[in-house]
């Protein structure tokens, strides 16, 4: 029944997938799998950004201008953030290098 879906519901479906069931889906047929490829890759794309961001965050407490007590605070929890979206982020790669949806773009082919 899934492969049967128009391809604006499967869209709609695979933007609710969590990560760690989305590659999954991609096995339901080659729709799927063209949508999943598409999710995943934004998701990863995402993730970088917010780590960026992140990271921008921190650039203030560089300076030496603060209070240790709340940089130690501040510093603890920024850690724990890029480490968790950096592990976000590296499950989604896998998935997708493990599942041939990965494009070398000189070839064009996985």
């Amino acid at each position: 029944m899934l492969d049967r879906l128009p391809v604006e519901k499967v869209e709609r479906i695979v933007t609710k997938i969590p990560d760690t069931d989305l590659i999954a889906a991609s096995k339901v047929d080659s729709v799927w799998w063209q949508e999943v490829r598409q999710e995943a890759y934004k998701r990863w794309k995402n993730y970088a950004t917010t780590i960026g961001h992140v990271q921008a965050l921190g650039k203030p407490f560089e300076k030496g201008n603060i209070d240790w007590i709340t940089f130690e605070d501040v510093n603890d929890f920024y850690k724990r953030w890029i480490d968790r979206l950096t592990e976000d982020q590296l499950y989604i790669m896998e998935k997708m290098l493990r599942n041939g949806m990965v494009v070398d773009p000189k070839r064009g082919k996985p």
